[in-house]
């Protein structure tokens, strides 16, 4: 009798991850990227066209023979080299430890290096925060075998970040092999630099615990009174030695060189680390393009870089500010604007109902053609194994990733919709 598949039963529900979910929504109402009549204010990625003091956009590249061809799995010799260098120049001037291509390997995108480096870990007690980056969910879900995830919950009293001591006590208390955390962080726009910075990875050296800092918006800085930040932030800067700190950092191109589309980011670590990082990739991935490798190389030309960084805080600042000034004037506090990202987490408890339930905003905002993410999503819990906090649904992340006249149409669209419930 010959069996007919159910796919039903064949195959586990997925969910979409947080920004994915919105953008699905809305395309069933009829949003594509770029749309003029769209506000797409739970954007994940930077905007990506011309920009005021940055470098023309690249918008070419010869084909070679050899890109036909697979090539090495962490990276070109040459880009990790780049790669190295750019760390170098940025966070290690004077200081005896170096990187070199060894310490470095390259992936098809941020979430395929994370994905590369969760598969690496053994069997742990590996910590994490919340609100953080939502695809770390499923990504410790995968590994649940081998991972066991411990929580550190954060608070608005903390800014959302968690402080030094608190960290170091919990690594003691759980026995923590690593700690994971998007710093600056998606989605509450906080940063942890300076001294708590130095204590993080000082931390992780005294007590063998493996810092895993996804770094994807170190350039995307600014003071506390929103001004452009004066530079990147990243725990490279007060790493020992490179090869022997237990600190692995990720980054890329997506968010602080606007090439999202291009696919392309890399995970920095003591050598031993990238061998094992490297090894995963021969399974999951096989290695990145040749290609987008070898446009990489502009991008990170040290005046180049540093002319699109440096366009991209002043333009964003302007961005953050119009965005936490308008949703203060909305009636969300936002006691915590962004020192970071191009994100603003914010409070909705004080909206007309229905207003302040963050999946009620999201379909009565969709229905203006804006778009926002419930903050729900953000509670990273793998397995589902303990309830949501009840707080999060009064959350929402609200993104100035796209171009300012779009965010400030989105902002009028979000007064309209209050008003109307007043």
């Amino acid at each position: 009798m010959t069996k007919v598949s159910d796919p039903a039963n064949t195959f586990r529900p997925v969910p979409y991850m947080g920004v994915i979910w919105v953008v699905h929504e809305a395309h069933k109402r009829g949003f594509w990227n770029g749309h003029p009549e769209w506000c797409n204010l739970g954007q994940g990625q930077p905007e990506v066209g011309p920009m005021e003091g940055a470098p023309e956009r690249l918008s070419s590249v010869q084909l070679e023979p050899g890109d036909h061809a697979y090539g090495p799995i962490g990276g070109t010799d040459e880009l990790r080299e780049v790669i190295a260098a750019h760390y170098n120049r940025l966070y290690r001037q004077g200081k005896s430890s170096q990187y070199t291509k060894d310490n470095v390997s390259v992936a098809a995108g941020g979430r395929l290096v994370l994905s590369r480096i969760v598969a690496t870990l053994g069997n742990i007690n590996l910590g994490y925060q919340i609100p953080d980056y939502t695809a770390y969910e499923d990504m410790l879900d995968y590994h649940s075998y081998r991972i066991n995830p411990v929580l550190i919950e954060t608070t608005a009293a903390t800014r959302f970040m968690t402080p030094s001591g608190e960290l170091a006590h919990r690594i003691d208390e759980h026995d923590l092999s690593a700690y994971l955390i998007s710093n600056p962080c998606n989605p509450t726009g906080q940063v942890v630099s300076g001294e708590e910075l130095a204590a993080y990875v000082r931390i992780g050296r005294e007590r063998g615990c493996t810092m895993l800092m996804d770094e994807f918006y170190s350039h995307i800085i600014y003071t506390e009174d929103g001004q452009p930040g004066g530079g990147p932030v990243s725990a490279a800067e007060y790493i020992d030695d490179v090869d022997a700190d237990p600190v692995v950092i990720v980054d890329g191109l997506t968010k602080s060189f606007r090439y999202p589309g291009w696919r392309l980011g890399w995970a920095v670590g003591p050598p031993e680390a990238i061998e094992m990082i490297n090894r995963a990739a021969s399974a999951i991935d096989g290695g990145p393009s040749q290609v987008v490798q070898r446009l990489a190389l502009q991008v990170l030309e040290p005046d180049r870089a540093d002319q699109e960084t440096t366009a991209l805080r002043n333009a964003f600042a302007r961005k953050r500010n119009l965005m936490v000034d308008g949703l203060r004037a909305l009636g969300m506090p936002v006691d915590n604007p962004s020192t970071a990202t191009f994100y603003v987490w914010a409070s909705i408890a004080d909206l007309p109902e229905p207003l302040n339930d963050a999946e009620s905003l999201f379909f009565k905002a969709i229905e203006k053609r804006v778009m926002t993410v419930p903050g729900y999503f953000f509670d990273v819990n793998p397995g589902k194994q303990r309830p949501p906090p009840a707080s999060y649904r009064q959350w929402v992340r609200f993104s100035f990733g796209p171009p300012e006249e779009n965010v400030r149409m989105g902002l009028e669209r979000l007064a309209d919709l209050v008003a109307e419930h007043a």
